[in-house]
């Protein structure tokens, strides 16, 4: 008891700082360094090497604050001694770069791009490649924080706090300022702490921002608390972090923490540092944060020198143990590969979304029960959101305008005033900070409903919705983030332009991980919507903006328990002439064009992208022996692309003609009435692709 005292030094924080572990976790972390850099990457056994040297002693202190079991942390590529001081164990640490299956993403990603489920308390979310990825998410747990805590009214959520973890290259980023906005703007639970090491890769951070230091840029933000320092003095680090972490844990709003460290490597193995000085390397050697604790430790008593060396040999055993355990790891079966790109149910994953907790919505019938006159889409699908609002209170719904004026094409009008602020909710003007921060709330156990205004605006969002998709795959199964995000797409009644009148689907169905619904009535968007609420992937939700208040759309209100499955296509019309295959506004064009040739065509409706109604088309074709693929969207790599290739490879000995494509030239979606029908399918340009079909 006495020697635990004597290793104990209190700091200005909530908690005290074991300093025998701090130098313990930094010895190791350093030594895996090392040896990756000595042994396992001259070996071949490693490819990448992202050494964390300079940064260790900040991380570390860091880390052994987040005991909170709500706590999350999102960090970036050179954050493995932040890994070790909550939980990773020194094998999965070498597992991680040698690619085994025991490491935390099953060799699928980068050794050093970290998640981690619970263990010592803090979750750490599943990190990116992207530089700036990690703070929207970040921003989002912490939001679901304050969620947990003021509407679920979760006390257990109470004190949690987020961190996110960067370097000073990330500072430029979208990700970085969209975050510090909302963290400004909602005095969110949320940590910002900067690791500056001087450079983005060769770039000095006087290009990332001006003078190099953020601190003195920000003393003008409100409600942003700030400190700077030096990460590499122990006692001044320690004294910081405690202090930050205490301030935001008290709920007293956002803060940044600055740090100057050394980056004692390059970027990465391949790295030369020939960008640097000889006289600018010596003075990072300098502050060395190993050789500063060791000499703080041994000035203040902590350790005696015979106790440093006891303590070093302690790690190098326990570090070469690790690598030995980690190369007898077992490698991943190629036949796994492919898996958790979607939810399996015997494999659910361990955080995010509702079903870790039990609390994803039951019941729903495939079996429409219609009620009442036919209504628009737009009222349909406002309709499934109130009454999913109502059932599960862990929903919530936000975007640009989507509060108070209820959505720029309304599908949201009233629902701020029926949940409240705190579940329907207005954002700022940032699509990367809507989806970054969907995937955040996603994480910390509640359903986000973004919307994005139109398809182009998704443009900002990609990095983030790229990156939601694949995190069950990133994860080897163990994070999910099901988030919804409906996105008005196309043209309108009266007119396009190349900005709202995006349709743009076959972007993201290349983009794994995402299911892709695009309902053409009333009655699918009720079904689908519901389907995808009550699901366990993340869902884009096309909404054709030209079907939102026509009459071909609307439909009786199918039931509060609809739910239309994914990948089931509708027979629209049967016929033996022609199969024609297409999907939202294009289906009533073609439907027109058949009516004016008065032809027996077979006309489905796909309704879900992905996944798509394979057998249901293979079907239809081998029945009429021709097929036709109309659609909204540009021609080269377009949907039709695929759909035919499928065709041609699975049903060519059936084929009468060689399959068809009616879509729009590869050109911008114009603002003239007549420009515009010169580029969308027209009737009739779909009427003279069929006649053409029908004559081969």
């Amino acid at each position: 008891m006495e020697q635990q005292t004597r290793l104990r030094t209190s700091v200005r924080s909530d908690t005290a700082v074991d300093w025998h572990e701090v130098a313990y976790l930094l010895l190791c972390s350093r030594r895996i360094d090392e040896l990756e850099e000595q042994q396992l990457l001259p070996a071949g056994k490693i490819t990448y090497q992202f050494s964390a040297k300079g940064h260790e002693l900040a991380q570390i202190l860091l880390g052994l604050h987040l005991r909170h079991p709500h706590d999350g942390a999102t960090v970036y590529y050179r954050s493995r001694p932040f890994m070790l001081s909550v939980g990773l164990t020194l094998a999965e640490a070498f597992a991680g770069p040698l690619g085994k299956a025991t490491s935390p993403n099953g060799g699928r990603d980068i050794g050093v791009v970290f998640n981690l489920p619970p263990r010592r308390g803090v979750t750490v979310l599943p990190a990116s490649g992207d530089v700036g990825a990690q703070y929207t998410p970040a921003a989002g747990w912490a939001q679901a924080i304050l969620y947990r805590v003021r509407v679920l009214q979760d006390s257990s959520w109470h004190g949690a706090i987020t961190v996110a973890l960067g370097g000073d290259g990330s500072l430029a980023t979208n990700g970085f300022w969209a975050a510090l906005t909302m963290a400004t703007t909602l005095r969110l639970p949320l940590l910002f702490f900067v690791e500056n090491n001087g450079y983005g890769i060769s770039v000095p951070s006087t290009r990332q921002v001006p003078g190099g230091r953020i601190v003195p840029n920000l003393r003008s933000f409100q409600n942003l608390r700030l400190w700077e320092g030096d990460g590499t003095d122990p006692e001044e680090a320690a004294s910081l972090i405690g202090e930050a972490v205490a301030f935001v844990r008290s709920h007293s709003g956002p803060a940044l923490l600055e740090l100057h460290i050394p980056r004692l490597c390059g970027h990465s193995s391949a790295d030369t540092q020939a960008y640097k000085s000889a006289e600018e390397r010596q003075r990072e050697l300098a502050r060395d944060p190993l050789e500063r604790l060791r000499g703080f430790l041994l000035r203040k008593g902590i350790l005696s020198p015979a106790q440093w060396e006891e303590l070093c040999h302690r790690v190098e055993r326990d570090v070469q143990a690790a690598l030995e355990e980690a190369l007898a790891h077992p490698e991943p079966a190629p036949e796994t590969a492919r898996r958790h790109l979607f939810f399996e149910p015997d494999s659910p994953q361990r955080v995010g979304g509702l079903l870790p907790e039990g609390a994803i919505p039951s019941g729903g019938s495939s079996t429409p029960t219609p009620q009442g006159p036919r209504i628009n889409m737009v009222d349909a699908i406002r309709r499934t959101l109130e009454h999913e609002l109502e059932r599960n209170p862990r929903m919530l719904v936000f975007g640009e305008d989507v509060g108070v004026k209820g959505g720029v094409h309304g599908a949201t009008l009233e629902l701020q005033r029926k949940f409240g602020a705190e579940r329907v909710f207005d954002t700022s003007l940032s699509e990367e900070g809507i989806i970054g921060r969907a995937v955040g709330m996603a994480l910390a156990g509640l359903l986000p409903v973004p919307e994005i205004q139109f398809r182009k605006y998704a443009d900002p969002a990609t990095e983030q919705l790229n990156d939601c998709g694949t995190i069950r795959w990133r994860t080897n199964g163990a994070f999910a983030a099901p988030i919804v995000v409906r996105i008005p797409v196309g043209f309108s009644k009266v007119t396009g332009d190349p900005w709202h009148s995006v349709c743009g689907e076959a972007v993201f169905a290349h983009a794994p991980g995402w299911r892709i619904a695009f309902p053409s009535n009333a009655e699918d968007a009720v079904g689908l919507l519901r389907a995808a609420l009550r699901g366990n992937d993340p869902v884009l939700f096309f909404e054709h903006r030209a079907l939102y208040d026509t009459a071909p759309a609307r439909r009786p209100y199918p039931g509060d328990e609809y739910i239309l499955p994914f990948g089931r296509a509708a027979v629209v019309r049967e016929g033996t002439a022609v199969t024609i295959v297409t999907w939202g506004a294009m289906l009533y064009r073609v439907l027109e064009a058949v009516q004016a040739l008065a032809i027996e065509a077979e006309i489905l409706d796909l309704r879900t992208l992905v996944p798509w109604d394979v057998e249901r088309v293979l079907s239809s074709v081998r029945k009429t022996g021709r097929c036709l693929i109309v659609h909204e969207d540009t021609w080269t790599c377009g949907m039709g692309a695929e759909i035919a290739a499928t065709v041609a490879a699975e049903a060519f000995q059936w084929l009468d003609a060689p399959v068809q494509r009616c879509a729009a030239p590869d050109c911008p979606v114009p603002y003239n009435r007549r420009l515009m029908d010169a580029v969308i399918p027209t009737v009739e340009r779909i009427r003279q692709t069929l006649e053409a079909l029908l004559r081969f």
